[in-house]
């Protein structure tokens, strides 16, 4: 168990918005920051982070809290988990207590796959630098590769040794489960035996973007031809092939410095790289790329370099991947090297300042790369070039933004020498068929919820008691400590038996105004959530006559941290559409405190007041009574004018 003292440092030292960072191109908003949901496929951004505040909010899903809470979200961490990755990441030494069996046993099985991925991760490591066969077959050949010891390290590279079972047992005699031996891919079980999946294999683990380890990637040292020369680990639940990037980890930091990724293919590609002192680079890992993969990228910049290698047939496979990246809206160039050359041959051959220079001088714009690689095949015959065209257009028609797709054929024609109306009337046929379909699939989708669709429907409607609930926790939870100046009117009559109203203003805090209303009015809150939240707002105000937000916000409860947090995080939405440089300026709150209290408490009683005659009403109507307290509902309906009269409102 980690210690009070040590959560309590972390939270006090944690920025949201340096976490949330490292996952998520935050770019400046008022004294906020915003970018794109990382929970979401989403074109704008949605996702807002409160330094002040020190808490999160996506408005695509609903999703908030603190940086531990994005943490438990994003990585799928467990409490303790993000907590630890906090204190690493801030160097605050964990007190903790030795965990009992029971609370072993109580990680889930996620958890459980990540713990048996780590040890493997280390003992792999460690059996490559502190054994002799280690040394001898895996180190060496790291260091043939030209890969210096701190390089070996920043990777976690390592070697399984050529035994059946030699990590299993090691696995096991640590007290690791074998079904999780199993799940992760690890040990391979078949009836009663079970072995190594990687062994005799130099490996390269494969970290999530927080440095979790996912999987392993292993290369065979053997010129087995019946042996696959990379094997990588079986999809699980923690591991899918499709949605990683290799270098993701290490790399995240200087993607967002330099905004802009370079996309290799292998392991070594990123390694070499790393050497050469370029770090914003990952791998698909000789997978093809997929739109989970780019969109991973898309969290840090909008920039993406994709290298290939100089092989022709390789290059006519992987062009496909450009328009994936366009489709997400992203900036493409591309990089050729030499025939015969890839990024690990290139950079190992050449200086760290050639490398660099070659990066920056051989980017060329997608069109500029595909016309050149495609007019090759296309020459001077027609009918090749007619296709290559379209081929082009199809590519242009992916690009979302309008001026940036013009911007590309006025590109296109000028390079191919053919008219600009003739590449816009294709673009448009292609953009025309493009939105028949996906209207066609929209429809479809339609159709198949179309009765859950009206029954929703029915159901949505305004509901003021709710509404005003929630400004009443609002006004709490925002300006609850504030103390502001109040009016009361004090009703009495002169000697002449006239009434004579008299004001008086106090000073009281906003908790103590609302509170005592509330309980003159002997008022419950109808929503389960807000009922549950006010609970704990009194239970605070009770003890330490003030209101401690951060308490709420990390509150073991989820739903009252998420909904408190959510609440916190409204008045921000208007900076994600930028109304300041639109000329529309919002009111400050706290400008407008008194009457906006003061009105909180008048319209929840003008609600409850309506509330009432209605059911005095609707009781006489069951009953068919004409016995109506009509006296009843006439001092009802006084007092709700009255109430009107203070609002400044028309009955």
């Amino acid at each position: 168990m980690i210690s009070k003292q040590t959560i309590d440092r972390v939270f006090e030292t944690a920025r949201v918005e340096e976490v949330i960072g490292e996952f998520v191109q935050l770019k400046k908003a008022g004294s906020n920051f915003k970018g794109l949901s990382p929970f979401t496929d989403e074109k704008s951004p949605s996702f807002m982070v409160s330094p002040v505040k020190q808490i999160w909010k996506d408005f695509s899903t609903g999703k908030g809290g603190t940086a531990v809470s994005f943490l438990m979200e994003h990585e799928h961490y467990s409490y303790p988990e993000a907590i630890k990755y906090l204190a690493k990441k801030y160097n605050i030494e964990i007190e903790e207590t030795e965990q009992s069996d029971e609370q072993k046993q109580q990680l889930n099985e996620r958890e459980s796959m990540f713990v048996v991925s780590k040890f493997a991760a280390e003992y792999f490591h460690d059996l490559m630098l502190n054994t002799q066969q280690g040394k001898a077959i895996g180190l060496s050949y790291f260091k043939e590769r030209g890969f210096r010891d701190d390089i070996i390290k920043k990777f976690d590279l390592g070697y399984c040794k050529d035994e059946w079972d030699n990590f299993t047992k090691a696995a096991l005699k640590k007290g690791y489960d074998i079904k999780y031996l199993a799940s992760t891919g690890l040990t391979i079980v078949k009836e009663n035996k079970q072995f190594d999946r990687f062994k005799g294999r130099v490996l390269f683990p494969i970290h999530s973007m927080s440095g979790r380890i996912l999987g392993f990637g292993g290369r065979i040292l053997t010129n087995d031809k019946k042996a696959a020369k990379y094997l990588n680990s079986p999809e699980s639940d923690i591991y899918h092939k499709s949605k990683i990037l290799y270098g993701i980890f290490q790399a995240k930091k200087e993607i967002a410095k330099e905004d802009n990724c370079f996309l290799v293919e292998g392991y070594t590609d990123v390694i070499s790289f790393h050497q050469s002192g370029i770090e914003n680079v990952v791998a698909s890992s000789g997978t093809a790329l997929t739109s989970d993969q780019i969109r991973l990228v898309r969290r840090l910049t909008q920039n993406i370099t994709v290298l290939f290698d100089g092989d022709a047939a390789g290059l006519r496979a992987s062009i496909r991947g450009i328009d994936l990246i366009l489709e997400q809206g992203m900036n493409v160039k591309v990089v050729t090297f030499p025939e015969g050359e890839d990024p690990d041959s290139f950079a190992k051959s050449h200086s760290d300042d050639e490398l660099k220079e070659y990066l920056e001088n051989s980017a060329q714009d997608f069109i500029n790369f595909k016309v050149s690689l495609l007019m090759e095949e296309a020459q001077n015959d027609p009918v090749k070039k007619a296709g290559l065209i379209r081929d082009i257009v199809m590519s242009i028609s992916k690009i979302p933004d309008n001026i940036q797709r013009e911007v590309y054929v006025q590109e296109c024609a000028r390079i191919m020498e053919i008219s600009e109306r003739v590449l816009f009337s294709e673009l448009a046929q292609m953009l025309k068929k493009g939105n028949e379909e996906a209207l066609k699939s929209t429809q479809k989708r339609e159709a198949s919820f179309q009765i859950v669709k009206e029954d929703v429907k029915k159901e949505v409607k305004t509901d003021a008691l709710y509404v005003l609930e929630k400004e009443i926790i609002r006004i709490l939870l925002l300006f609850g400590n504030e103390e502001v100046s109040f009016m009361n009117v004090i009703q009495t009559e002169d000697e002449h038996g006239k009434i004579v109203e008299e004001v008086e203003k106090y000073t009281s805090p906003i908790f103590k105004e609302l509170y005592l209303n509330l309980q003159e009015d002997e008022i419950e809150f109808t929503n389960s959530i807000f009922q549950l939240v006010y609970y704990e707002l009194i239970n605070q105000i009770s003890q330490n006559e003030k209101i401690e937000i951060s308490s709420l916000i990390n509150h073991e409860n989820k739903e009252i941290a998420n909904e408190v947090t959510g609440i916190l995080m409204d008045e921000e939405k208007y900076t994600l559409s930028e109304w300041e440089r639109k000329n529309i300026f919002v009111t400050e709150t706290i400008n407008v405190l008194p009457k906006l209290v003061t009105d909180a408490i008048l319209n929840l009683r003008r609600i409850l007041i309506e509330r009432k005659i209605n059911e005095i009403m609707k009781e006489a109507q069951n009953e068919n009574s004409s016995n109506v307290d009509l006296e009843l509902i006439s001092n009802y309906t006084g007092l709700k004018k009255r109430l009107f009269e203070k609002l400044n409102r028309v009955i």
